[in-house]
């Protein structure tokens, strides 16, 4: 039976021809040869760079997951995640997975969020009957993880706080509503497709009956710990309190301020992995051991990813090198600002969904050469309320080697197009100008 090629095909096909033509125009072939080698070489660099948070992520979960606490996550939000995951089995480890994945974004945990992410799509890949092709499930967890809501930008905020802005927080709420229309647009959009895209063998993914004797046969070696180390890790836990309380008394004048946000979130990744690893302790978990087994899936996870990403990466170096966004943001600049985009924002939007360092590097240098510009609190409006769509396709499927994403890649284009529209509009009436 044959399938009409998926739009990353024809996206990522379009992308290389277009840099191609255009670079014979522009007389940038030179740069077009050198962008494709060195976003090839970038490719493989941050796939190496991924392995260690992987792999220290990875053996977190499996802790985690050793203990039951995924089963605990999930049972407690069965109610919402059965109506978004019909799909997939209340008590199957991808709900939890997914569960943890959606609120590390939803605090701003890039670098922990990844990981949650990649743990969840092999989960739900246990699920497809159909191996290399995106189930209904893939595609929806896929759209929501590109538009996931985020209460902390922490990134942008520090951004703008070490430019000087008068206001560097004053981003959260427009963030928030435009991270939300993204959202909802995601779900709408993916349900849409799955209804339109169907396909008898991806369409449903019921459980196997391998799979699910297999569940049943997991069963984790659990050894209680003693009266001695109960007590031992309580008291530290008691410390931790006194501390906490110590720390918001030295700084309690500074509580809605932007230092007090950034003190939150370098607390936030410690406090996790404590949290993790005793809930893993009182279980009777065997931490050492299970987060070496778990750290070892994020090295081969990390291997795994490189081809993929290597094929978005060079396609988007190529497309920048050859000036062919640069001839998109004049052909769309009476567009922009007809909606109220100001031409310069245009090349944001165009790099977000593309570039995660390309955007952040452009956010930064629009924001330090006039923080309290308009065009600034679009753009960081716009970094903290929209992700990188085609990493996140590239380093999730790639992680379980689908080729055929279905609608996924139109679902998390229209939830970017949703985000960057509804974080024109908002700033627009932020700053009184509607």
């Amino acid at each position: 039976m044959s399938h009409k090629p998926s739009a990353i095909n024809i996206i990522w096909l379009s992308m290389i021809l277009l840099a191609t033509l255009t670079a014979a125009y522009t007389g940038r072939m030179s740069e077009v040869t050198k962008a494709s080698f060195d976003s090839a070489k970038s490719a493989v660099t941050l796939a190496i760079g991924l392995i260690g948070p992987m792999a220290l992520w990875l053996g977190i979960m499996k802790v985690a997951e050793d203990g039951g606490l995924m089963r605990f996550i999930a049972r407690g939000l069965r109610p919402l995640m059965v109506r978004l995951f019909p799909d997939v089995p209340p008590d199957h480890p991808a709900m939890a997975a997914m569960i943890m994945n959606m609120a590390a974004n939803t605090l701003g945990l890039g670098n922990a969020a990844t990981p949650m992410g990649i743990k969840a799509m092999q989960e739900l890949e246990k699920l497809t009957p159909k191996k290399g092709t995106a189930t209904n499930a893939m595609c929806l967890f896929l759209a929501i993880n590109t538009s996931s809501v985020t209460i902390l930008p922490l990134g942008v905020i520090t951004v703008r706080a070490a430019a000087g802005a008068a206001h560097p927080a004053a981003i959260l709420v427009p963030a928030i509503i435009a991270t939300c229309c993204s959202t909802l647009v995601a779900i709408v959009a993916a349900k849409l497709m799955a209804g339109r895209d169907r396909d008898p063998l991806v369409s449903a993914a019921p459980i196997p009956q391998e799979v699910e004797a297999a569940a049943e046969n997991e069963a984790v070696e659990l050894c209680p710990p003693s009266r001695a180390g109960k007590i031992f890790v309580s008291i530290l836990i008691l410390a931790f309190g006194g501390a906490v309380i110590y720390r918001l008394s030295a700084v309690h004048s500074l509580i809605w301020s932007t230092t007090m946000i950034n003190q939150v979130s370098n607390w936030l990744i410690p406090v996790l992995i404590s949290a993790f690893l005793i809930f893993g302790y009182f279980r009777g978990v065997k931490l050492y051991e299970s987060v070496s087994e778990g750290a070892k899936e994020g090295f081969l996870t990390a291997v795994r990813i490189i081809p993929f990403m290597v094929a978005i990466f060079v396609a988007i170096g190529m497309f920048r090198a050859s000036g062919a966004m640069d001839i998109i943001i004049r052909l769309f600049s009476p567009l922009t600002s007809f909606i109220g985009m100001p031409a310069e924002a245009l090349s944001m939007a165009l790099m977000r969904p593309l570039s995660g360092s390309g955007a952040f590097g452009l956010m930064s240098e629009i924001v330090n050469r006039n923080p309290n510009s308009f065009l600034s609190f679009l753009v960081s409006t716009m970094q903290g309320s929209t992700e990188t769509t085609f990493y996140v396709l590239a380093v999730y499927f790639g992680s379980v080697g689908i080729k055929r994403t279905r609608h996924a890649l139109p679902a998390a284009l229209c939830a970017d197009a949703a985000g960057l529209l509804a974080s024109v509009f908002i700033c627009n009436l932020w700053f009184g100008r509607l």
